[in-house]
Protein backbone atom coordinates (compact mmCIF):
# COMPACT_ATOMS: atom_id res chain seq x y z
CA UNK A 1 0.00 0.00 0.00
CA UNK A 2 1.07 3.59 -0.59
CA UNK A 3 0.70 5.45 2.70
CA UNK A 4 0.96 9.13 3.47
CA UNK A 5 2.24 9.88 7.00
CA UNK A 6 1.75 13.40 8.34
CA UNK A 7 3.52 14.12 11.64
CA UNK A 8 6.98 12.62 12.12
CA UNK A 9 7.63 12.94 15.82
CA UNK A 10 8.68 9.91 17.85
CA UNK A 11 5.45 8.04 17.18
CA UNK A 12 5.04 9.16 13.57
CA UNK A 13 8.54 7.99 12.67
CA UNK A 14 7.70 4.58 14.12
CA UNK A 15 4.50 4.39 12.04
CA UNK A 16 6.50 5.25 8.92
CA UNK A 17 9.38 2.89 9.70
CA UNK A 18 7.25 -0.12 10.61
CA UNK A 19 5.11 0.41 7.51
CA UNK A 20 8.18 0.53 5.28
CA UNK A 21 9.67 -2.52 6.99
CA UNK A 22 6.51 -4.41 5.99
CA UNK A 23 6.92 -3.37 2.34
CA UNK A 24 4.57 -0.41 2.17
CA UNK A 25 5.55 2.75 0.31
CA UNK A 26 5.51 5.83 2.55
CA UNK A 27 5.22 9.48 1.57
CA UNK A 28 6.18 11.56 4.59
CA UNK A 29 5.59 15.16 5.68
CA UNK A 30 6.26 17.16 8.82
CA UNK A 31 6.64 20.85 9.59
CA UNK A 32 10.19 19.98 10.66
CA UNK A 33 12.55 19.60 7.71
CA UNK A 34 14.88 17.55 9.90
CA UNK A 35 12.09 15.07 10.67
CA UNK A 36 11.31 14.72 6.96
CA UNK A 37 14.99 14.18 6.24
CA UNK A 38 15.13 11.45 8.89
CA UNK A 39 12.16 9.68 7.33
CA UNK A 40 13.69 10.04 3.87
CA UNK A 41 16.95 8.53 5.11
CA UNK A 42 14.94 5.52 6.27
CA UNK A 43 13.42 5.11 2.80
CA UNK A 44 10.33 7.33 2.74
CA UNK A 45 9.49 9.63 -0.16
CA UNK A 46 9.76 13.18 1.26
CA UNK A 47 7.01 15.74 0.71
CA UNK A 48 7.44 19.49 1.02
CA UNK A 49 3.87 20.24 2.10
CA UNK A 50 0.49 18.61 2.58
CA UNK A 51 -0.43 19.65 -0.95
CA UNK A 52 2.74 17.99 -2.21
CA UNK A 53 2.05 14.84 -0.20
CA UNK A 54 -1.45 14.55 -1.67
CA UNK A 55 -0.08 15.08 -5.18
CA UNK A 56 2.34 12.21 -4.65
CA UNK A 57 -0.40 9.82 -3.45
CA UNK A 58 -2.61 7.91 -5.85
CA UNK A 59 -6.31 8.34 -6.48
CA UNK A 60 -7.25 6.27 -3.42
CA UNK A 61 -5.42 8.18 -0.72
CA UNK A 62 -4.48 6.42 2.51
CA UNK A 63 -3.23 8.94 5.08
CA UNK A 64 -2.12 8.51 8.69
CA UNK A 65 -2.05 11.59 10.94
CA UNK A 66 0.25 11.51 13.94
CA UNK A 67 0.09 15.15 14.99
CA UNK A 68 -0.60 16.61 18.46
CA UNK A 69 -4.23 16.45 19.57
CA UNK A 70 -6.26 19.63 19.31
CA UNK A 71 -5.80 22.49 16.89
CA UNK A 72 -3.05 20.73 14.95
CA UNK A 73 -5.45 17.95 13.93
CA UNK A 74 -8.10 20.43 12.78
CA UNK A 75 -5.56 22.52 10.85
CA UNK A 76 -4.22 19.40 9.11
CA UNK A 77 -7.71 18.24 8.19
CA UNK A 78 -8.50 21.68 6.78
CA UNK A 79 -5.37 21.47 4.60
CA UNK A 80 -6.30 17.95 3.46
CA UNK A 81 -9.94 18.70 2.69
CA UNK A 82 -9.50 20.00 -0.89
CA UNK A 83 -7.58 16.85 -1.81
CA UNK A 84 -9.72 14.04 -0.35
CA UNK A 85 -13.10 12.47 -1.06
CA UNK A 86 -15.32 9.61 0.12
CA UNK A 87 -13.03 6.96 -1.39
CA UNK A 88 -10.06 8.08 0.66
CA UNK A 89 -9.19 7.15 4.24
CA UNK A 90 -7.68 9.29 7.02
CA UNK A 91 -6.42 7.73 10.26
CA UNK A 92 -6.08 9.96 13.32
CA UNK A 93 -3.53 8.23 15.53
CA UNK A 94 -3.35 10.87 18.28
CA UNK A 95 -5.08 10.98 21.66
CA UNK A 96 -8.08 13.12 20.74
CA UNK A 97 -11.23 13.28 22.85
CA UNK A 98 -13.70 10.79 21.39
CA UNK A 99 -16.43 13.40 20.95
CA UNK A 100 -14.07 15.56 18.87
CA UNK A 101 -13.34 12.49 16.77
CA UNK A 102 -17.06 11.99 16.18
CA UNK A 103 -17.34 15.60 15.03
CA UNK A 104 -14.27 15.37 12.82
CA UNK A 105 -15.50 12.17 11.23
CA UNK A 106 -18.81 13.81 10.39
CA UNK A 107 -17.07 16.80 8.81
CA UNK A 108 -14.28 14.94 7.00
CA UNK A 109 -14.68 14.39 3.27
CA UNK A 110 -12.86 11.04 3.54
CA UNK A 111 -13.59 7.99 5.67
CA UNK A 112 -12.23 8.83 9.12
CA UNK A 113 -10.71 6.26 11.48
CA UNK A 114 -9.96 7.32 15.05
CA UNK A 115 -7.05 5.19 16.19
CA UNK A 116 -6.12 4.99 19.86
CA UNK A 117 -2.45 4.07 20.04
CA UNK A 118 -0.79 2.44 23.04
CA UNK A 119 2.77 1.34 23.60
CA UNK A 120 4.71 4.57 23.20
CA UNK A 121 8.19 4.92 21.70
CA UNK A 122 9.37 1.94 23.73
CA UNK A 123 7.24 -0.29 21.45
CA UNK A 124 9.15 0.61 18.29
CA UNK A 125 10.43 -2.96 18.00
CA UNK A 126 7.39 -4.93 19.19
CA UNK A 127 4.66 -2.75 17.69
CA UNK A 128 1.71 -0.86 19.11
CA UNK A 129 -1.72 -1.77 20.37
CA UNK A 130 -4.26 -0.03 18.13
CA UNK A 131 -7.90 0.61 19.05
CA UNK A 132 -9.82 1.79 15.99
CA UNK A 133 -13.23 3.33 15.41
CA UNK A 134 -14.95 4.18 12.14
CA UNK A 135 -16.39 2.59 9.00
CA UNK A 136 -15.80 -1.15 8.75
CA UNK A 137 -14.81 -1.01 5.07
CA UNK A 138 -12.12 1.58 5.80
CA UNK A 139 -10.77 -0.48 8.70
CA UNK A 140 -10.58 -3.60 6.52
CA UNK A 141 -8.83 -1.63 3.77
CA UNK A 142 -6.21 -0.46 6.24
CA UNK A 143 -5.60 -3.87 7.86
CA UNK A 144 -2.27 -4.50 6.06
CA UNK A 145 -0.86 -1.28 7.51
CA UNK A 146 -2.41 -1.90 10.94
CA UNK A 147 -0.79 -5.36 10.93
CA UNK A 148 2.56 -3.68 10.26
CA UNK A 149 2.29 -0.89 12.83
CA UNK A 150 0.72 -3.02 15.58
CA UNK A 151 2.22 -6.14 17.13
CA UNK A 152 0.48 -8.07 14.35
CA UNK A 153 -3.12 -9.11 13.61
CA UNK A 154 -3.89 -9.55 17.33
CA UNK A 155 -2.55 -6.07 18.13
CA UNK A 156 -5.43 -4.14 16.59
CA UNK A 157 -9.18 -4.32 16.10
CA UNK A 158 -12.15 -2.21 15.14
CA UNK A 159 -13.83 -1.23 18.40
CA UNK A 160 -17.00 0.13 16.78
CA UNK A 161 -18.29 3.20 14.91
CA UNK A 162 -16.61 6.59 14.83
CA UNK A 163 -15.29 7.70 18.18
CA UNK A 164 -15.08 4.17 19.61
CA UNK A 165 -11.32 3.86 19.09
CA UNK A 166 -10.45 6.99 21.02
CA UNK A 167 -13.10 6.13 23.62
CA UNK A 168 -11.46 2.78 24.36
CA UNK A 169 -8.02 4.44 24.47
CA UNK A 170 -9.34 7.05 26.90
CA UNK A 171 -10.49 4.33 29.32
CA UNK A 172 -7.22 2.45 28.72
CA UNK A 173 -5.33 5.49 29.99
CA UNK A 174 -7.54 5.71 33.06
CA UNK A 175 -6.71 2.09 33.85
CA UNK A 176 -3.03 2.91 33.28
CA UNK A 177 -3.26 5.67 35.89
CA UNK A 178 -4.69 3.25 38.45
CA UNK A 179 -2.11 0.54 37.74
CA UNK A 180 0.78 3.00 38.10
CA UNK A 181 -0.70 4.22 41.38
CA UNK A 182 -1.03 0.67 42.71
CA UNK A 183 2.58 -0.21 41.89
CA UNK A 184 3.74 3.10 43.35
CA UNK A 185 1.92 2.56 46.64
CA UNK A 186 3.15 -1.02 46.95
CA UNK A 187 6.77 -0.06 46.42
CA UNK A 188 6.39 2.90 48.76
CA UNK A 189 5.34 0.52 51.53
CA UNK A 190 8.29 -1.74 50.72
CA UNK A 191 10.68 1.24 50.69
CA UNK A 192 9.46 2.55 54.07
CA UNK A 193 8.59 -0.81 55.63
CA UNK A 194 10.21 -3.27 58.04
CA UNK A 195 13.01 -4.58 55.83
CA UNK A 196 15.94 -3.11 53.92
CA UNK A 197 14.90 -4.38 50.51
CA UNK A 198 16.45 -4.28 47.05
CA UNK A 199 13.44 -2.99 45.09
CA UNK A 200 14.96 -3.91 41.73
CA UNK A 201 15.20 -7.51 42.97
CA UNK A 202 11.60 -7.40 44.20
CA UNK A 203 10.35 -6.15 40.83
CA UNK A 204 12.39 -8.76 38.93
CA UNK A 205 11.11 -11.58 41.14
CA UNK A 206 7.50 -10.46 40.83
CA UNK A 207 7.89 -10.31 37.06
CA UNK A 208 8.77 -14.00 36.89
CA UNK A 209 5.55 -15.90 37.48
CA UNK A 210 3.79 -13.61 39.96
CA UNK A 211 0.12 -12.73 39.49
CA UNK A 212 0.98 -9.01 39.17
CA UNK A 213 3.68 -9.37 36.50
CA UNK A 214 3.34 -6.85 33.65
CA UNK A 215 5.25 -4.51 31.36
CA UNK A 216 4.73 -1.69 33.86
CA UNK A 217 6.37 -3.87 36.50
CA UNK A 218 9.29 -4.47 34.11
CA UNK A 219 9.56 -0.68 33.89
CA UNK A 220 9.64 -0.53 37.71
CA UNK A 221 12.61 -2.88 37.62
CA UNK A 222 14.27 -0.70 34.98
CA UNK A 223 13.62 2.43 37.04
CA UNK A 224 15.26 1.01 40.19
CA UNK A 225 18.18 -0.34 38.16
CA UNK A 226 18.87 3.03 36.51
CA UNK A 227 17.89 5.45 39.28
CA UNK A 228 18.74 3.47 42.41
CA UNK A 229 16.68 2.04 45.23
CA UNK A 230 15.54 5.51 46.35
CA UNK A 231 14.90 6.75 42.77
CA UNK A 232 17.71 9.29 43.09
CA UNK A 233 16.72 12.74 41.85
CA UNK A 234 13.39 11.70 40.29
CA UNK A 235 10.93 14.38 41.42
CA UNK A 236 7.54 13.80 43.01
CA UNK A 237 5.70 15.45 40.14
CA UNK A 238 3.66 13.53 37.59
CA UNK A 239 2.87 15.33 34.38
CA UNK A 240 0.29 14.08 31.92
CA UNK A 241 -2.34 14.81 29.35
CA UNK A 242 -6.12 14.98 29.64
CA UNK A 243 -7.17 11.36 29.09
CA UNK A 244 -7.42 10.51 32.80
CA UNK A 245 -9.62 13.55 33.38
CA UNK A 246 -11.78 12.62 30.39
CA UNK A 247 -12.19 9.09 31.79
CA UNK A 248 -13.41 10.37 35.15
CA UNK A 249 -15.73 12.88 33.47
CA UNK A 250 -17.23 10.11 31.32
CA UNK A 251 -17.65 7.88 34.37
CA UNK A 252 -19.57 10.66 36.11
CA UNK A 253 -21.73 11.18 33.02
CA UNK A 254 -22.53 7.46 32.84
CA UNK A 255 -22.82 7.14 36.65
CA UNK A 256 -20.22 4.37 36.71
CA UNK A 257 -18.03 4.30 39.85
CA UNK A 258 -14.28 4.40 39.11
CA UNK A 259 -12.79 5.14 42.56
CA UNK A 260 -9.32 3.77 41.81
CA UNK A 261 -8.97 5.75 38.59
CA UNK A 262 -10.29 8.87 40.28
CA UNK A 263 -7.88 8.51 43.19
CA UNK A 264 -4.95 8.01 40.82
CA UNK A 265 -5.95 11.17 38.96
CA UNK A 266 -6.25 13.07 42.25
CA UNK A 267 -2.79 11.84 43.31
CA UNK A 268 -1.38 13.08 40.01
CA UNK A 269 -2.87 16.54 40.57
CA UNK A 270 -1.68 16.58 44.18
CA UNK A 271 1.85 15.65 43.07
CA UNK A 272 2.23 19.17 41.79
CA UNK A 273 2.10 20.35 45.41
CA UNK A 274 4.24 18.02 47.56
CA UNK A 275 6.32 14.82 47.54
CA UNK A 276 5.71 11.04 47.81
CA UNK A 277 7.68 7.97 46.72
CA UNK A 278 4.70 6.44 44.90
CA UNK A 279 4.36 9.48 42.68
CA UNK A 280 8.10 9.61 42.08
CA UNK A 281 7.91 6.05 40.72
CA UNK A 282 4.91 6.95 38.54
CA UNK A 283 6.92 9.92 37.24
CA UNK A 284 9.75 7.57 36.21
CA UNK A 285 7.38 4.96 34.72
CA UNK A 286 6.06 7.56 32.28
CA UNK A 287 9.59 7.78 30.88
CA UNK A 288 9.72 3.99 30.61
CA UNK A 289 6.74 3.57 28.33
CA UNK A 290 6.46 6.96 26.65
CA UNK A 291 9.94 8.50 26.92
CA UNK A 292 8.31 11.50 28.56
CA UNK A 293 10.67 13.94 30.26
CA UNK A 294 11.37 13.09 33.91
CA UNK A 295 11.02 16.09 36.23
CA UNK A 296 13.85 15.97 38.75
CA UNK A 297 14.83 17.63 41.99
CA UNK A 298 17.83 19.94 42.23
CA UNK A 299 19.81 17.71 44.61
Amino acid sequence: MQLGVIGLGRMGQIVANRSMDAGHDVVAFDLSADAVAEAAAAGAEPAESIDDLCDRLGDDKRIWLMVPAGEAVDATLDDLDPHIDSGDIVVDGGNSHFERSVDRAAACSAAYLDCGTSGGPASAEEGFSLMIGGPEWAYKEFVPVFDAVATGPDGHDRMGPRGAGHYVKMVHNGVEYALMQAYGEGFELLADGRYDLDLESVARTWNNGAVIRSWLLELCEEAFEMEGNDLGTVADRIEGGSTGTWTVQEALAQEVPVPLIYQALAERFDSRNDGRFSRRLANRLRYGFGRHEVPRTDN
